[in-house]
């Protein structure tokens, strides 16, 4: 117990650290992303973060044998690597969705109980693991959302590992889940750095394996049930995003009219309400047709936000600056009026009140020759 609350801090603060160091590392080198409608360019290599937070805390734990991993999570560690280390080759080069896909498939044919599963489990459980890290890829275009989305998983599915005695697996999570804290240091709203593909793919392939672990031994209903309730906001994500190109449901969440972090809340609060129902089925407090109400919000936020929306609908976007605008005497040639700038201070202004001063002055002159 002790060494978890230790391990947990000594996690958050170490990645918090790495990812202050590697922003400066990536605005040096110029490894930045540019995301679109993005006023400025955001560092990469937070997943770099995230990773050696990770690997390092979990590492010390086995080495010294005050926390061994054990078998299963220690080879679900490696195999995590291997993902994270395509992904930073992603971030770094273009490297096509069917090699990322085949990398994530293939480190997951290595993780999954077969023993457990059988073989057709262990396909249906490759294929798993595969949707999953790709909804936490999805789930990576807004700033904070992966983030946040995967300490709540992770910490439910500590519990659940917890539940089932498999120790190893409870350190790996709960270490993953206070390295994602200590990332969100650094990227919260507006995000100082990114996690990236090596990030992303490595936190989504832990988890959903993790959770294929966990499940695996469990009775079929309340096992899909759990694993389903506990990824439904990114299978959600995933299925906006791939039924309509720039539909993710955090550009949803803004074209409503929320900010990035009211985004970051509304979406953090439905992943704990999932990450919640499905640690209750898995503690065996509610049964699985509960997964049933997570399934009917996912399928009502799919079909309602996957429609098109009302033309002029939505949230309107403001220039930073005024267009400009003719000038006030009607020539297109002159220079522009700006609006909310006296009319006295034009270009025009000063000529037009010198000239009706010296009017007045030779109005007052005339009148006193004639007096």
């Amino acid at each position: 117990m002790l060494y978890g609350i230790v391990a947990a801090l000594a996690a958050l603060l170490l990645t918090a650290a790495l990812a202050a160091l590697l922003r400066m590392f990536a605005l040096r080198f110029g490894v930045v992303e540019r995301r679109p409608r993005r006023p400025r360019a955001v560092p990469l290599l937070g997943g770099v973060a995230v990773l050696g937070g990770t690997a390092l805390v979990a590492g010390v734990g086995e080495w010294t044998q005050v926390a061994p991993l054990g078998a299963e999570a220690g080879r679900l560690l490696v195999a995590g690597i291997g993902v994270a280390l395509l992904g930073l080759v992603a971030d770094l080069r273009a490297v096509p969705l069917v090699v990322q896909v085949a990398g994530v498939g293939l480190a997951a044919a290595l993780t999954m109980p077969y023993d457990e599963l059988g073989v057709l489990g262990g396909l249906l459980g490759i294929a798993w693991t595969v949707l999953v890290t790709l909804a936490f890829v999805s789930l990576d275009h807004a700033d904070g959302v992966m983030g946040t989305v995967g300490v709540v998983t992770a910490f439910a599915l500590s519990g659940c590992a917890a539940a089932e005695v498999m120790d190893g697996t409870t350190v790996l999570l709960s270490v993953l889940a206070a390295a994602l804290a200590g990332f969100l240091m650094q990227g919260r709203p507006p995000a100082r750095i990114v996690p990236g593909r090596c990030g992303a793919l490595f936190a989504g392939f832990v988890l959903a394996s993790a959770a294929v672990l966990v499940h695996g031994g469990r009775e079929t209903g309340s096992g899909v049930a759990a694993l389903f309730s506990l990824t439904a906001v990114g299978l959600a994500d995933l299925a906006l995003a791939a039924r309509r190109p720039g539909g993710h449901l955090a550009q949803r969440l803004r074209r409503v009219g929320l900010t990035s972090r009211g985004v970051v809340v509304v979406i953090g609060t439905a992943a704990f309400g999932g990450a919640l129902v499905g640690l209750l089925i898995d503690l065996g407090w509610v049964g699985a047709g509960a997964a049933w109400w997570v399934a009917g919000g996912v399928a009502l936020v799919v079909l309602v936000g996957g429609a098109r929306p009302v033309r002029g609908a939505g949230m309107v976007s403001r220039p930073r600056r005024p267009y400009p605008l003719p000038s006030p005497g009607g020539s297109a040639s002159g220079p522009p009026y700006r609006p909310g700038r006296p009319r006295s201070q034009s270009p025009q202004g000063p000529d037009r009140l010198r000239t009706q001063a010296a009017g007045r002055l030779k109005s007052s002159r005339s009148d006193a020759r004639c007096a």
